[in-house]
């Protein structure tokens, strides 16, 4: 079998990940590697359906940890559909969020018990992490300004959360940072795409070469 690498994006809204990940993609396939490119909640058919009832607009009094379970069932479909056996055919996934997103956004954002999330994520996954994970930060202001301004983006349900969620969120993710230094990479995102994706290539070399 061979090894494939799992790589996360992260970020808050607006952040753009969906444009770095399409760059990424062409940049690391021009090397000549296999790359899948794939999202949460999402990927798949029925991780898909969890994710219209997930961001749906209308669904205004979802309980926090209803959110919480329903990301986590997404992302179990898509690992085991999609995912590991992108993995164990040598491929390397970019993946548009993972399990940081439910601990930044349903446990810190939310004010649950991140440790809970945690356990609940880890049923779902069976200690299937990323290898590396690149979070994208921007000001909640700037990421939110960019939504606005993007008039072919999709206005989801988080979307429409007020500046302090999503100031919360961030912190989340800075908690995430000062706990995992060793898989997550911080990256401006408040610079050209073209300087965000050719750090990104730079660390994915360098993880590479260490492998």
């Amino acid at each position: 079998m061979n090894e494939g690498m799992f790589i996360s994006l992260e970020g808050g809204e607006g952040a753009g990940k969906s444009t770095a990940i399409a760059l990424l993609e062409k940049r690391v396939t021009e090397q000549g590697l296999d790359v899948l490119v794939t999202r949460e909640p999402g990927g798949v058919e029925i991780a898909e359906q969890i994710r219209g009832v997930i961001l749906n607009r209308e669904n205004t009094r979802m309980d926090g940890r209803t959110e919480a379970l329903l990301y986590a069932a997404a992302r179990r479909q898509h690992l085991v559909e999609k995912v590991i056996p992108a993995l164990e055919q040598g491929k390397i996934v970019l993946c548009d969020r993972f399990i940081d997103s439910s601990l930044a956004y349903q446990g810190v954002a939310r004010g649950l018990p991140t440790d809970e999330i945690f356990t609940i994520n880890q049923f779902a996954i069976q200690d299937c992490m990323p290898d590396l994970t690149f979070y994208l930060d921007v000001s909640p202001e700037v990421g939110l300004a960019r939504i606005e301004a993007n008039s072919h983006r999709e206005i989801n349900r988080l979307d429409l959360e007020g500046l302090a969620f999503h100031n919360r969120v961030r912190e989340g993710y800075e908690l995430l940072i000062n706990k995992f230094p060793e898989r997550i990479v911080r990256i401006n995102a408040d610079q050209p795409i073209e300087q965000v994706v050719d750090e990104m290539i730079a660390t994915i070399q360098e993880k590479m070469k260490k492998v």
